[in-house]
């Protein structure tokens, strides 16, 4: 199957943790993920609740011009808009229409949209994942934390189970690592609060530190740059506001797989996160982590 990768704003400026290790993991598996030639903002969250048409519009502009390859997408919120917009585009002709106007041409709705997570475990597949594997992360308890847009609508991403979903879970549990049983998994961390309204990311995100930690996590995995964020940058703060200690580092899922198979630190920016992640993996025997940059 070929894809062309579309990055997004996040994963271009503060998330390019996230997009250099997405790109490592895939040079790792021989996934050729060529950059979405002219791509623009898809409008984020936060467009649908300003300008309907253009929350439809921006994603077309994308989808369009990716001649009808599968669009290959990290980040959760840019998977969440531009599924949106193929779901309202190809289901009413009216929308459709309007968006044609804005766009200056005709775009029907029917690019695929796949999240990363989606490619490596149903396409790539867990077997070619598990030898692809030089240093498994035996020992690691992960809470794989998938946010409240991969998943959800169900009947527009199709993307998992809406409550349990576990192609993260898989993904990692084949790397090695030991994914724990915890029921926040798709709870809302704040997201983009973390600027209008700090006090809501800070109560939401602590309920997930501490069930994180009750579960016996050492560690959360995420396919959100909203979500590490708030859960990696704001940690400190939720710890000082509420008194307690988590020191749960926050990875992004493609950075673990790529400590995994072999890359190093480095490579996968292990160095921009912001509660430090080397004491928890060299205490379970994961190298790679000694290369800080």
């Amino acid at each position: 199957m070929s894809y062309v990768f579309f990055p997004g704003c996040s994963l271009d400026g503060t998330a390019r943790d996230f997009h250099r290790s997405a790109l490592a993991v895939a040079a790792k598996l021989g996934l050729d993920l060529p950059e979405l030639k002219d791509w623009i903002c898809c409008g984020s969250t936060a467009a649908h609740s300003t300008d309907p048409l253009l929350a439809d519009a921006l994603p077309a502009k994308n989808l369009a011009a990716a001649n009808g390859q599968t669009v290959a997408v990290a980040c959760a919120s840019c998977y969440s808009r531009l599924k949106m917009a193929n779901h309202h585009i190809a289901g009413d002709a009216a929308v459709r229409a309007k968006v044609a106007q804005v766009v200056g041409s005709d775009y029907d709705g029917r690019t695929p949209v796949r999240h990363l997570l989606e490619i490596l475990c149903r396409d790539i597949g867990r077997s070619r994942i598990a030898a692809a594997i030089r240093r498994p992360l035996t020992g690691l308890k992960v809470a794989c934390y998938y946010g409240c847009l991969l998943a959800r609508p169900p009947e527009v991403t199709n993307f998992d189970d809406a409550e349990n979903p576990t192609l993260m879970d898989q993904l990692l549990e084949t790397a090695g690592a030991t994914p724990v049983d915890w029921p926040h998994k798709t709870e809302c961390c704040g997201a983009g609060y973390s600027i209008t309204d700090v006090s809501i990311v800070l109560k939401l995100s602590s309920e997930i530190l501490s069930m994180a930690k009750l579960a016996g996590a050492d560690c959360i995995a995420t396919a959100c740059p909203l979500c590490q964020l708030n859960l990696d940058l704001r940690q400190k703060d939720i710890e000082a506001r509420f008194g307690r200690r988590y020191s749960l580092p926050v990875f992004y899922f493609t950075q673990l797989l790529g400590l995994a198979m072999g890359c190093t630190a480095g490579e996968v920016s292990l160095g921009s996160l912001v509660v430090e992640p080397r004491a928890v993996l060299e205490s379970k025997g994961i190298g790679g982590a000694e290369a800080r940059l």
